[in-house]
C-alpha cells in the first residue's frame, strides 16, 4: 500500500516539505564532499595516497546509489519520514566512526560504505514527495530541494576548511557528525507528502504515465533517464571533487581553492532556481540538453586557468550548469511515471547516477597518482558530458493532456 500521500498541505503549497528537504540535501552532501577539503591534511596525516582516500569517496556513491535504491522503494510504503529519520541517524553515526578509523579499510568502511547509505535516505524519498505534491510549479519546487545541494559548498566546507586548520582530522570529523545530527533531526519533522487529489490520481491512470515498476525500469524513457543521468554524474564528479586540489597545485592555499569550490555551490544554487523557472516555462527535456552542453565546456575550461579570478569564472560557469540540471531528471521521470511507484524509480535511476559519480573521484585521483596532473581528467569530463547531452535529446517527450475545459470548447466548436 502506498503512504506516499500522509498531510493536508494542498498541492503546489508544500513549502515546509522543499525547507526540510534543501536542509537535508545540504548537510548530507556537504558531508559527503568534506573529503575533498580533507584530502591533502589527511595524506599528510596518515600516509595514505590521494588514490587511496578518493576510494572512500568512490565507495560512497555507490553505496548511495544502492542505498537510494532500498529507500526509495522503502519509502513507497512506509512514507518517507520514517526513511529520512534512519538516515539521520546513520549519518552521524558514520561520522562519528569514521573519526576513529585507524585503518584505511575502517575508514573505507565508515565513511564510504555507512555514510552513503545514511546520505542516499535524503534524495529519491523526499524528491519523490515534492514532485507529487506540487503540479505547477513542480520545477521550481524540485530545484528549490536540490538547491540545498548548492549551499553545502558555501556552507559545510569553509565550516569543515576552518575546523581542519584549528583541530585535526579526526577531531573536525567529530564535531561534523554532531552538527549533523544537530541539523538534521529537527528537519525530520516536515518531512511529508501533500494528499493527492482524487481527480489526479484518476488523471495520472489516464495521461500515459506508468504505473507498473517492472514495466518502468524496462522502458525507454527509464532507460535513456538513467544513462543520462549516469552521464552527467560521472563527467561532473572529477571536477567537483579534485578542483580543490588542482588549484592547490596551481599555487593557491588551501583555503583560498575551498573558495572556488563555494562558488561553483553558490551558481548551482543560482542555476538551479534559473533552470527550474526556464523550465516549468519551456519544458524540462530542452533545459537538460541546453545544460549539459555547457557542463561539458565549462568542465576543460578548468584547464586553461591558474588565477584564482579565472578559476572564479568558471567555477560560476560550471556550478550554474551542473547545479541546474540535476533536478530536472525527477521532473522528467514525474512526466513518465506514476507517483505511486516514484520513489522505486527515482532509487533506480539514481543508482546508476551514484555510479557515474564514484567513478569520477576514483579516475581523477588514478589518473593524478599516474601522470601527475588532472589534464586528462578534464578532458574526459568534457567528452562524457557531451555524451550525456545527446543521449538526453531521445528522452520521449509527452503532450500534455488538455485541460477539461478546452476539450469541452473543442466540442462546442464542432
Amino acid at each position: 500500500m502506498n503512504r506516499l500521500a500522509t498531510a493536508s498541505y494542498p498541492p503546489d503549497r508544500n513549502w515546509p516539505l522543499v525547507a526540510s528537504g534543501a536542509v537535508l540535501g545540504c548537510v548530507g552532501v556537504g558531508v559527503i564532499f568534506a573529503l575533498a577539503v580533507l584530502l591533502q591534511p589527511m595524506s599528510t596525516a596518515t600516509g595514505w595516497s590521494r588514490g587511496a582516500l578518493s576510494s572512500a569517496m568512490t565507495l560512497a556513491f555507490l553505496s548511495m546509489g544502492v542505498g537510494g535504491f532500498v529507500w526509495g522503494a522503502l519509502s513507497d510504503r512506509v512514507g518517507p519520514r520514517k526513511v529520512v529519520l534512519a538516515g539521520a541517524l546513520l549519518l552521524g553515526l558514520a561520522c562519528v566512526l569514521a573519526s576513529r578509523s585507524a585503518t584505511l579499510w575502517q575508514f573505507r568502511l565508515t565513511y564510504g560504505v555507512l555514510m552513503g547509505v545514511a546520505v542516499s535516505s535524503f534524495f529519491a524519498p523526499v524528491i519523490a514527495a515534492t514532485v507529487s505534491s506540487f503540479e505547477k510549479r513542480r520545477n521550481i519546487a524540485v530545484s528549490l530541494v536540490s538547491a540545498g545541494v548548492g549551499v553545502a559548498p558555501m556552507t559545510m566546507s569553509p565550516l569543515v576548511a576552518w575546523l581542519v586548520s584549528h583541530y585535526d582530522w579526526r577531531q573536525t570529523l567529530l564535531i561534523v557528525g554532531l552538527v549533523a545530527w544537530a541539523l538534521t533531526l529537527p528537519a525530520v519533522w516536515f518531512v511529508r507528502a501533500s494528499s493527492i487529489p482524487e481527480s489526479a490520481s484518476t488523471r495520472d491512470a489516464d495521461d500515459g504515465t506508468v504505473a507498473d515498476a517492472g514495466q518502468a525500469v524496462r522502458s525507454r524513457a527509464f532507460i535513456v533517464l538513467a544513462v543520462t543521468y549516469f552521464a552527467c554524474c560521472a563527467a561532473h564528479s572529477g571536477p567537483i571533487f579534485h578542483t580543490v586540489s588542482y588549484a592547490v597545485g596551481c599555487g593557491l592555499a588551501v583555503t583560498t581553492a575551498v573558495t572556488i569550490y563555494s562558488m561553483e555551490g553558490a551558481a548551482g544554487l543560482g542555476g538551479r532556481v534559473l533552470f527550474g523557472l526556464l523550465a516549468d516555462r519551456f519544458g524540462a527535456k530542452p533545459v537538460l540538453v541546453a545544460g549539459l552542453l555547457v557542463q561539458a565546456v565549462a568542465a576543460v575550461a578548468y584547464l586553461g586557468v591558474s588565477q584564482l579570478n579565472g578559476f572564479y569564472v568558471v567555477a560560476i560557469v560550471f556550478g550554474m550548469a551542473y547545479g541546474g540540471t540535476m533536478p530536472l531528471y525527477a521532473s522528467l521521470a514525474r512526466e513518465a511515471f506514476s507517483p505511486q511507484i516514484l520513489g522505486l524509480v527515482l532509487g533506480a535511476a539514481g543508482m546508476l547516477s551514484a555510479l557515474g559519480m564514484a567513478l569520477g573521484p576514483l579516475l581523477g585521483g588514478w589518473l593524478y597518482d599516474r601522470y601527475g596532473s588532472y589534464t586528462w581528467m578534464y578532458i574526459g569530463s568534457m567528452a562524457v558530458g557531451l555524451g550525456a547531452a545527446a543521449i538526453a535529446v531521445w528522452f520521449p517527450s509527452r503532450r500534455r493532456p488538455r485541460e477539461p475545459g478546452t476539450l469541452r470548447a473543442l466540442a462546442q466548436e464542432g
